[in-house]
Formats: structure tokens, sequence, C-alpha cells
């Protein structure tokens, strides 16, 4: 309002809106979350952030960006480094992390597109606009799914609360800006870049904070897959 922008999108645009809402926001939300209840947040982080490779593969169908070579290897090495993740541990535990792996692909697939098509078919609104439409709507999504659960909020700590307020305003909103923002100067594919520094962070995170522990198995699957993704934000 200060910098008097457009707030109300044109009304021929209110499918589309929906539309990336919940590819960017509500459902990839939904599905990156779950992951977690079923994956150590390492793996899923570096699941749900293959979302280069399936940016690069659906932009050339869509914008017409021809895959590289390195994109192609790219998918091979995701591929291996998913399949190791997915065989890790006991046979007990791979089917228990089934859905989890499903959940977290589904996330990077979806945001993936929804990458594409903004790049494709952009709003006609300003970047702070249009993040804030579509949080409003991805958000009201979920708590109609949330009106299903019955939480305890006094089990929620002070540092649990902290832990919300800093996800509610950083990479769920300051992020999302600098992202939409950067799609308007770049290639998909080249902006799919900037979230490598997210699986790096998740895993180093995960290890450091919440004590969890790679084995050799899992160390080749996560090389493999940041590789892959490396690969395809390159090419």
């Amino acid at each position: 309002m200060v910098r008097r922008e457009q707030l109300l999108p044109p009304r021929a645009q209110w499918g589309r809106l929906f539309l990336f809402a919940m590819l960017n926001y509500g459902v990839f939300i939904v599905f990156s979350t779950e992951a977690q209840v079923y994956l150590p947040a390492s793996e899923a982080i570096v699941l749900t952030y293959t979302l280069p490779i399936w940016a690069s593969l659906l932009a050339w169908p869509l914008l017409g960006e021809r895959p590289s070579w390195r994109q192609f290897t790219a998918l091979v090495l995701a591929i291996g480094g998913v399949a190791l993740l997915v065989g890790a541990g006991s046979a007990e535990a791979r089917w228990e992390q089934l859905p989890g792996v499903a959940m977290a692909l589904i996330a990077a697939v979806l945001f993936g597109l929804g990458t594409v098509l903004a790049k494709r078919t952009p709003l006609a609104l300003p970047p702070a606009t249009s993040v804030a439409w579509q949080v409003a709507i991805g958000t009201a999504v979920l708590l109609v799914l949330a009106a299903f659960e019955t939480p305890d909020w006094s089990r929620v700590t002070p540092a649990g609360w902290a832990c919300v307020t800093y996800v509610a305003t950083i990479p769920m909103t300051v992020a999302y800006l600098a992202w939409f923002r950067a799609l308007r100067f770049v290639p998909a594919s080249v902006a799919a870049t900037t979230v490598l520094v997210s699986p790096m962070v998740g895993v180093l995170g995960s290890t450091l904070v919440l004590g969890e522990t790679l084995d050799p198995r899992q160390i080749v699957a996560l090389a493999l897959t940041l590789t892959g993704v490396a690969l395809a934000a390159r090419g």
C-alpha cells in the first residue's frame, strides 16, 4: 500500500492465482511437512529439493528450454541417490519410509511445475502482492486441513513459538519474495540454482541441531543427489 502497488488481482487471473498458491505454497507445504514424519530431516529436505531437476525437465516442453547433457546426467544421479536413500536401513524401515519418499518427491515435482508455470505465464501483480495472495490462499487451505486435528497448544514451548515465528516470517515470506522476484529476471532452470543452499543447510542442521547421524550409504546417496541437483542447475 505504501508503494501504491496494485493489491487486487485482475478478475481473469483468480484461477491462475489459486493454482500457483497450491503448487508453490499450499500443497507443497503439506507434502514436504508430512514427509518429515516418515523420514529423517536430512533425507526429507534433500529429496524435496530435487526440484531444480524437475523444473529443468518441465521447462523443456513448457518453456522450450531444451535440457542439456548435464541435466540428463543430473536426473540419473538423482534417481541413483533416491534409490540409495530408499534402500538405506532395514527392510521394515524402508517400507515405513516409502510414503515419506513419495510425498517429498511429489512436493518437489509440484513446486518445479509451479516455478515453470510462473515463468511461462506470470501473474500481472507486483511480487509482494503476488506472494501475499499466494500465502493467504495457501494458508486458508492448510487451516481447513488443520481443523481435523486436535493440537495441545499448552505443550508448545517458548522455543517452539520462536521457531514458528521464524518459519512464518523468513522462509515462508521473505524467501518467497526473493524467489518470485528472481523468476522475473532469469530462466526458471537458473533460478532453481538458489535452492541448492537449502539441502546443504538441512543436512548440516539436522546433524548439528537434531543429532541425526549419517551412515556411509546415506552420505553417498546424499552426495549423488546433491551432485545431480547441482548439474541440473548449471545446465
